[in-house]
């Protein structure tokens, strides 16, 4: 398929063709129009003459009645048929262009999108031809969208059908021993409901945080925001955490420049996003000795850092920390019986709250650092305006 909208030889052929065209029929026009202006002068000189503003710079009339056009006049006449000759082949040359730019789109629409159409048009046409572009590409990444939202899909079914068949053939396989009365004594008995039990339990967790991450991952889901104090939240989570942290024999403490940061945000969802980046640092940093909370109010936004000097992680997982179901080491999620979405669900809550979480990880420290807006309701009125703005300007 050719990418150029030059025309073709036949093309070319048809312009000439219909300029001749064009310039006999302005010829006998013309004709028509002497012959009809004679018959008129020959019959009524004078009156003709006497109406005629600029008559002897068109006409002039010799002593035997001959007419003939004057030199000035023929220039004009030569003017007009040149601008009508001209409009008339520009005007077919424009159709011939927007035939091909219609040959072009039905070549894209056949499926070839990474197809586009080459050509130093200008004018109107030009922006027709861009916007096409423009509207190409945006549904290329729509479709490009929804093929990763299915693989997501796909995947995701398969990340939980793995999880969960894993302990609960654990569950069947302990049960069933018990049904067939496949055991010696009562403890034995007992050693098989609670490891049941407990395979189930991990079944609980990991539903409920599947169905965590999927309220989290709409947009549309709501935010009960209420007002409070981040270093008291902080400071209050690890106390909660204290007891954890002394049986891996770790600190956990509360750094902060301001003794208070107020700021608007949904509480239990931002509970929800510490408590998970607070167990990673205490099961994942335990080769370590302390984990730090640092939070400043920086303009019209407050830091958070959670911090482990346990360790690192290497850089190549930095970037998928926050995948759905990543685990750095395989060994160590069975450790720690995590499900893989703490960090995911982490990152949506975040964005929920318009802000920002990623991960910095050394030899020394492993930082996870936030950004939160201190006022929702501010944040939401200003992405309005800038929408407002942005459809003005359209």
């Amino acid at each position: 398929m050719s990418s150029s909208l030059k025309i073709t030889r036949k093309e070319k052929s048809k312009l000439i063709f219909e300029g001749i065209i064009t310039v006999g029929l302005i010829s006998l026009l013309y004709y028509a129009a002497f012959a009809i202006l004679s018959r008129i002068v020959i019959a009524f000189p004078g009156v003709i003459r006497s109406l005629w503003i600029f008559g002897d710079a068109i006409i002039s009339i010799q002593s035997n009645q001959v007419i003939s056009i004057t030199p000035f006049f023929a220039f004009v006449l030569l003017i007009i048929a040149g601008i009508t000759v001209h409009w008339r082949l520009k005007r077919r040359y424009k159709q011939m262009q927007l035939n091909h730019v219609i040959s072009e789109l039905h070549y894209i629409a056949e499926g070839h999108y990474d197809h586009r159409i080459t050509t130093d048009l200008n004018g109107d046409m030009k922006k027709v031809v861009d916007s096409i572009h423009v509207l190409v590409d945006s549904t290329v990444k729509a479709m490009e969208e929804e093929r990763k939202i299915e693989q997501s899909k796909d995947e995701l079914i398969t990340n939980v059908s793995h999880d969960i068949r894993t302990p609960l053939t654990s569950v069947i396989g302990y049960l069933g021993l018990i049904e067939e009365g496949s055991y010696r004594d009562e403890e034995e008995v007992l050693k098989y409901t609670h490891t049941a039990y407990e395979k189930a339990k991990q079944m609980k967790v990991l539903v409920e945080d599947l169905f965590e991450y999927t309220r989290v991952r709409q947009t549309t889901t709501p935010l009960n925001l209420t007002e409070f104090d981040m270093v008291q939240l902080l400071e209050q989570l690890a106390a909660d955490f204290e007891l954890e942290a002394e049986k891996k024999h770790m600190q956990i403490e509360v750094i902060c420049k301001q003794e208070a940061i107020l700021m608007e945000a949904d509480t239990e969802k931002i509970v929800r996003v510490f408590n998970n980046l607070i167990s990673n640092a205490l099961n994942y940093g335990n080769d370590g000795q302390r984990v730090f909370i640092e939070a400043e109010k920086v303009g019209e936004e407050v830091v958070v850092s959670v911090n482990n000097d346990g360790k690192p992680i290497p850089e190549q997982s930095l970037k998928q920390l926050f995948n759905r179901f990543y685990r750095v080491e395989e060994s160590r999620s069975q450790e720690t019986g995590g499900t893989g979405l703490g960090l995911a669900i982490a990152q949506s809550i975040v964005e929920l709250h318009k802000g920002t979480i990623y991960a910095k990880s050394d030899e020394y420290l492993t930082q996870f650092i936030l950004h939160f807006p201190l006022c929702q309701t501010k944040s939401k009125d200003q992405n309005v305006s800038r929408e407002s703005k942005i459809k003005e300007q359209i």
